[in-house]
């Protein structure tokens, strides 16, 4: 049986090794040679070499895992895991690429492992910070090996909310922006970090009560959704529990205020034609 606890560890060794080549990257970056996969997604030879450390750490841990990944460098799927494994890795190797490209903080690297379909281990490494937060089914959520927990905070009102902005299909953005509108005027105010990878680790770690954002993919969210869930934490879709790993749309809070964030998107919301 595999011992997910020391899976996760070696899990964070691995990406904190990814996070050490991004970190020496950023020192003489340039922006020259940035790729537009569209009109506002970046991707640099920094997120696809550091889809490839990855990779590789990954295939010693566990040489049976399929791969989803977000650069395509094993052919991996965005949507579905690999058939016939047991095991898929989730990897988004920069979360952050445009906050990393203008040299602002903060971007991550981002690891989740499937297990029949299951989240079971996962790790974000928020480079800029040094900090690492690892989460194993069942086995609580850590941040820098220092057990986290979500905070108590029992209403909106009481609330530090985060979100991202959208991309791609703006036709919803009406939409949107009346939520953000909501959010700002029932709670101590909305912040967006650049990072869903980070936002769902700081919710778990107690400094945002809640996040929402759609048009997400499941490397963006995989370990950020463990480690909510496992810091007491819950993640849902915006209506309904629904599939927040390959859904598209997240959201997550400390639990208290999950309903009152559902109801508050749930009056301006249609359901997603992504």
């Amino acid at each position: 049986m595999t011992d997910f606890t020391q899976l996760s560890l070696d899990l964070a060794g691995v990406c904190r090794r990814a996070g050490q080549f991004i970190r020496q990257e950023a020192a003489a970056f340039d922006r020259g040679r940035v790729e537009m996969k569209g009109v506002h997604d970046l991707v640099s030879y920094v997120d696809q070499e550091t889809e490839r450390l990855l990779v590789a750490g990954l295939r010693e841990l566990l040489p049976e895992a399929g791969f989803i990944t977000e650069e395509g460098t094993t052919g991996g799927s965005s949507q579905a895991t690999s058939a016939g494994t047991d095991y898929t890795w989730i990897i988004d190797p920069l979360d952050g690429t445009t906050n990393f490209v203008h040299g602002l903080p903060c971007y991550c690297v981002s690891v989740g492992l499937l297990h029949h379909g299951e989240l079971v281990a996962g790790v974000v490494y928020e480079v800029t910070r040094d900090e690492t937060f690892r989460a194993v089914r069942g086995g609580g959520a850590f941040c820098n090996e220092q057990p986290i927990h979500v905070s108590d905070a029992p209403k909106l009102t009481n609330s530090l909310i985060a979100t991202g902005f959208p991309y791609t299909h703006f036709g919803q953005l009406d939409d949107y922006l009346q939520i953000l509108g909501a959010f700002m005027q029932r709670t101590h105010g909305v912040r967006r970090v650049g990072s869903a990878a980070a936002d769902l680790a700081w919710v778990a770690a107690g400094r945002f009560e809640g996040f929402f954002e759609f048009n997400l993919n499941s490397y963006d969210v995989a370990a950020g959704i463990l480690l909510v869930r496992e810091a007491g934490g819950r993640v849902t879709q915006f209506l309904a529990d629904g599939d927040p790993l390959f859904g598209r749309q997240v959201v997550a809070s400390n639990g208290h205020v999950h309903e009152e964030m559902q109801a508050t998107i749930r009056e301006f919301w249609k359901e997603a034609k992504l």
